[in-house]
């Protein structure tokens, strides 16, 4: 939220200190982030001169050039070489001498120096009015009028309008402090509370309008009251489009906003003054003189501001007049019914309209305005009205004009005031800090709370419209505390705890062991955001998603179904940073819903690499991370997990170019593979991703299963064999494995491929295989007799089940 000091000022009783203001806005909870300060042109004109140009000649060696003296005051004329067709003898101009530095409306600053310009010394620069920030035009010189005296100061003829501009962190509770008059209201509260002495904000006064009576040119009806339960609105006529007067363009210019034409400055001021967004119609526009809040049927076309034309939802609040849509209430203007150059005659909207209803018209379009920003978070239905006289008059005293309507105000259920009773025991236990009732009704008055019923324990308060977020008592102490000072909050000189009883810790020291297996082999942990984009899942995908309700953008709609694309969000942004070479991991949940209506919400163990495994080094080669690297190490985590007899099968996945499914016994544990490429390019990434998605529920619960047991080392040797053998070329190792493994040999403790051969010399379609067995007894040393028995039942039992050719 932006916040004008000058214009804050303005609403105060007695002037504050930049320095103090900034302490009072952060101790109430209005935290500011930034002050800067703000000129309406880019340097204050420091340095800059007036000047009168006394005599002008042709420069002797430019056609397009002249040689002029000005006097800006002193002893000596300036002798400035100018290209302006426009200088003449006699001109009051802007100079900008030697040493001075400008800045131009567009582009950077630039300093003057003394200079020769095609032979002729210039001392300085007669300045347009776009090179010293005052406008965009450079069709020539700026011709002051004559009788301004030469030496004055251009910022003092000018009078620059220069401010503090302060950015204050708003949460997203606190709608009644987006706008200088709430700024101002809890300001006055601070210093109620604090300096004594009860102050309230010097807001404007607001006087009835002359409305002539009986004048009716429009209806307005309210069709839909929920999504709109208060409509106002008055016809001015006679109004005069112009350029808004100086005070006010400086006034929305210093807080960000560009000047358009006096009613929409007029409307963008009240806005940023009061926290009520108003839209101005054409009222000669409105057709059948009729003004209709309610809902278009699905589907229907809708061209707004912007040009762009909308299909409506059935859902969207529309304000119409008899033939159809005029705007999307409270969110965007329509292009045919919008305020033009040559409009004479307006129709002015204030109204109240529902922050839900808003809020989901505004992300279904794409539509932030600031409008649609402040009616999400709840305005002032009370305020209406009055905010509506206020611009009124401002608008007449402004562009002309007269109303020439009655004030309409649809208001077919007015809401009462919440009433809420507060303890000061309870305010205590909330704060801890023991308040005298005084203050507490000191403060709670001055936010415009009023004060219903008074005893000596509590007291039962009506909350004022402007803070539809209070409706608790928590909610009227937290009023007391932050106006009383956040930072004023006693620090006691005890704690008092109750002691916890860790639950699940076994399941968290798990995933504590793994973390650190990774952190360990130089993997970096990532969190990514759960809450996703619908634009990268398939309309399938999307059946079985969890849909935002009030998402935070059209970007971050869905709870993610899977873990990949914000993964590979991570992995796009670092790549895009020249962070090339990554090995990552994450624990994280995906979200899906079932035909019944059930959520899931399962916990994955995700792995990914990209880049390089090593570095190139005087030593070795560069070596790219493969599909074998990700292989190896999620065996070497289930292997840290305890997790055994694993099976691999080839996945069907899109999501994978190849890859395994892993399984331990029946139990999916997960499947890893590369990244498909068009998954990939989707993402801008050019480089190989491998991915392993391991499900961690299922995985905790085999980890949980095995209990780790100390076991001595053997006194006894291990014995290895190596077996070669010519197989089909498609057959998997897989397969010789499961055989193996089939004959169930109690003495054989591992085997391990060590080399894969493949040449024609073998014959048509035919491989190597070179699997290392290695064979232990606990209880005794191995005999040869015994280990060429098991060796030859192995041999027998490939050649007869997958027909390998066992090499001699």
């Amino acid at each position: 939220m932006i916040i004008s000091y000058k214009w804050l000022c303005e609403y105060l009783p007695e002037t504050v200190s930049v320095e103090r203001l900034s302490q009072i806005l952060t101790s109430i909870g209005l935290e500011v982030e930034a002050l800067h300060d703000y000129e309406e042109a880019k340097g204050g004109l420091k340095g800059l001169i007036i000047g009168e140009v006394l005599e002008t000649q042709p420069h002797p060696n430019a056609d397009k050039l002249k040689l002029t003296k000005v006097n800006i005051g002193g002893n000596i004329p300036l002798n400035i070489v100018c290209g302006a067709s426009n200088v003449a003898a006699g001109q009051k101009v802007v100079v900008a001498p030697v040493g001075t530095t400008i800045y131009p409306t567009s582009g950077d600053p630039l300093t003057m120096k003394l200079a020769k310009i095609r032979g002729e010394e210039s001392q300085g620069m007669i300045c347009a009015e776009d090179e010293i920030g005052l406008g965009t035009s450079h069709a020539g010189i700026m011709v002051l009028p004559a009788d301004v005296k030469p030496g004055t100061p251009a910022a003092d003829y000018f009078q620059i309008y220069a401010d503090t501009i302060i950015e204050i962190g708003l949460t997203p509770n606190r709608m009644d402090a987006m706008s200088h008059w709430g700024v101002a209201r809890d300001v006055c509260a601070y210093l109620s509370h604090h300096d004594s002495k009860p102050v309230k904000p010097r807001l404007p006064v607001i006087d009835d309008l002359n409305i002539p009576k009986g004048a009716h040119p429009l209806t307005v009806t309210i069709e839909n009251n929920k999504a709109c339960p208060r409509y106002s609105g008055i016809c001015i006529d006679g109004i005069q489009i112009a350029p808004s007067p100086k005070w006010l363009e400086q006034k929305i210019k210093s807080i960000g906003l560009k000047p358009i034409n006096n009613i929409v400055d007029i409307t963008n001021f009240i806005q940023h003054e009061t926290g009520q967004p108003l839209h101005a119609f054409d009222a000669d526009k409105i057709r059948g003189k009729q003004v209709i809040v309610k809902n278009l049927p699905e589907g229907t076309p809708f061209i707004t501001l912007d040009g762009k034309e909308r299909k409506l939802s059935a859902e969207d609040l529309m304000i119409c007049d008899a033939t159809g849509g005029m705007c999307i209430g409270g969110v965007f203007g329509g292009l045919e019914s919008g305020v033009s150059d040559t409009t004479k005659n307006i129709f002015l909207e204030s109204a109240y309209f529902d922050p839900t209803t808003i809020r989901k018209t505004s992300f279904r379009h794409g539509l932030r305005t600031d409008a649609a920003t402040r009616f999400e978070k709840g305005t002032d239905i009370s305020a209406t009205v009055t905010v509506l006289k206020r611009a009124a008059a401002l608008i007449i005293e402004v562009c002309g004009g007269q109303p020439s309507s009655e004030i309409y105000d649809v208001y077919p259920d007015p809401q009462p005031k919440k009433e809420i009773a507060l303890s000061y025991q309870y305010l205590k236990k909330l704060s801890g800090k023991s308040y005298h009732p005084e203050a507490i009704k000191t403060i709670l008055e001055a936010l415009g709370f009023e004060i219903e019923k008074d005893d000596i324990n509590a007291l039962l308060v009506s909350v004022p419209y402007h803070k539809p977020d209070v409706t608790l008592p928590a909610d009227v102490a937290e009023e007391v505390l932050r106006i009383d000072g956040l930072d004023n909050v006693e620090i006691p000189t005890s704690i008092k705890i109750s002691p916890s009883v860790d639950e699940n810790i076994e399941s968290e020291l798990v995933k504590n062991k793994i973390a650190s297996f990774f952190v360990g082999a130089g993997h970096s942990e990532v969190l990514t955001n759960s809450i996703t984009n619908s634009a990268y899942y398939t309309e399938d995908e999307m059946r079985t998603v969890v849909k935002m309700k009030n998402s935070l953008s059209t970007e971050l709609n869905i709870m993610r179904p899977n873990m990949l694309e914000t993964g590979l969000e991570i992995i796009a942004h670092n790549l895009n940073r020249k962070n090339e070479n990554l090995k990552l991991f994450e624990f994280g949940k995906t979200y899906s819903i079932n035909e019944n209506s059930k959520f899931k919400e399962p916990e994955h163990l995700c792995i990914y690499l990209t880049g390089l495994q090593q570095t190139q080094n005087w030593k070795q080669p560069a070596i790219k991370y493969d599909f074998f690297a990700l292989k190896g190490l999620v065996d070497q985590s289930l292997s840290q997990l305890g997790v055994g007899s694993l099976r691999y099968d080839e996945l069907q996945d899109a999501t994978f170019g190849y890859g395994l499914e892993i399984r331990s016994g029946q139990t999916l544990l997960g499947k890893i593979g590369a990244v498909a490429q068009q998954l990939l390019n989707r993402f801008g990434i050019k480089q190989a991703v491998f991915f392993a998605d391991l499900n961690w529920d299922n995985l905790l619960k085999l980890a949980l299963r095995n209990k780790a047991q100390f076991k001595p080392l053997s006194r006894f040797p291990a014995v290895q064999r190596d077996i070669a053998m010519i197989v089909p070329r498609e057959l998997p190792y897989q397969s010789v494995e499961a055989v193996i493994q089939k004959l169930n040999l109690k003495k054989l403790q591992s085997l391990q491929l060590f080399d894969v051969f493949i040449s024609d010399k073998l014959g048509a379609g035919k491989k190597s295989f070179a699997v290392n067995f290695i064979f232990l007894d606990e209880e005794k040393t191995l005999t040869d007799k015994e280990i060429d028995g098991w060796m030859q039942k192995i041999m027998q039992s490939l050649e007869r089940d997958l027909q390998v050719e066992i090499r001699k």
